[in-house]
């Protein structure tokens, strides 16, 4: 089996954890890379949650420190939803140290040794935008970048704009315009991707590890959405890492997006589903999930780990 060489750029945060440990843990990918943006709750805490995660599957993989703000704009965390911490209050062990240098560099050091690589991105799109703007000729070696990002009817940091395109909508924009194949999971896509407590304790029974057993607590330490009546919350960033492993649970559809950098509506990404624009595609849209199995793909690769 080939596996996808990969980097994972992220800002843990509770499902990106879950979402970590999803990549670390599947073997058709080959995570030679974690960068850490601040974002949800700081570059701090995201840098040693991101170590803490990484070592506690037990890999052997670099976590590399970026970008702790926006190109533009005020930096703004979320602790709402992630606790202060980041990881709902769930204390893992340290983590290995991180590696010296910066973020952008490393994604392009390994896009120059590589001629194929997978570039996911689970928080503001900062690293990746720098990693490929100041050296455009690396975006050849580019073989995908799959976002968790974006909203096309509504947002959940502001009324039109979802939190990661918010963050650095500029940095996002890079990516859009960069040549490469771009494949989205908005907030429409990620909500059908709900945690319940019948989830998690499906998930608990599988006895699995340390990681699947953090994992359980995370999640059930984030608190139920309104928007969901309450029933559970989204599992937002696992649905990106889904997508290269398990393409069959997803319906797509070919778009052209949009995202706006100035105003109230800044960082809303104005998807063109029905190519009322006319202009060209420049991203796949991930539109429906098979929520089932998108959970036991969960649960049977988690269970796989320490």
């Amino acid at each position: 089996m080939t596996r996808r060489v990969c980097v994972i750029d992220t800002d843990p945060g509770t499902d990106d954890a879950v979402a970590l440990w999803l990549a670390l843990a599947a073997p058709s990918l080959d995570v030679r890379l974690v960068t850490v943006a601040g974002g949800n709750v700081g570059l701090d805490h995201t840098l040693r949650n991101a170590r803490a995660i990484v070592g506690l599957a037990g890999r052997d993989v670099p976590v590399v420190a970026g970008a702790d703000g926006p190109l533009l704009g005020a930096f703004r965390s979320e602790t709402q939803v992630h606790g202060a911490d980041g990881l709902a209050g769930v204390a893992l062990p340290e983590g290995p140290p991180p590696k010296p240098g910066i973020a952008a560099d490393a994604i392009r050091a390994l896009l120059r040794a590589e001629p194929r690589v997978t570039l996911i991105g689970i928080g503001p799109a900062t690293n990746l935008a720098l990693a490929l703007a100041t050296e455009p000729a690396l975006a050849g070696r580019v073989e995908e970048i799959v976002l968790m990002t974006g909203a096309w009817a509504e947002g959940n940091i502001t009324p039109s704009a979802e939190f990661n395109a918010w963050s650095d909508p500029e940095s996002l924009a890079v990516l859009l315009e960069c040549g490469r194949p771009v494949t989205l999971a908005t907030l429409e896509l990620t909500a059908q991707a709900l945690v319940t407590p019948a989830r998690i304790a499906a998930l608990r029974a599988r006895g699995g590890g340390a990681c699947l057993d953090a994992a359980a607590h995370i999640m059930a330490g984030v608190p139920a959405s309104r928007r969901f009546a309450h029933r559970g919350h989204p599992l937002h960033d696992p649905c990106a890492v889904a997508w290269l492993l398990a393409p069959g649970l997803f319906a797509t559809r070919d778009v052209h997006v949009h995202v706006e950098c100035a105003g109230v509506a800044r960082g809303r990404t104005v998807v063109d589903r029905w190519d009322r624009s006319g202009v060209a595609h420049n991203a796949r849209l991930l539109e429906t999930l098979d929520a089932d199995g998108f959970f036991t793909l969960l649960g049977e690769n988690l269970a796989t780990l320490p």
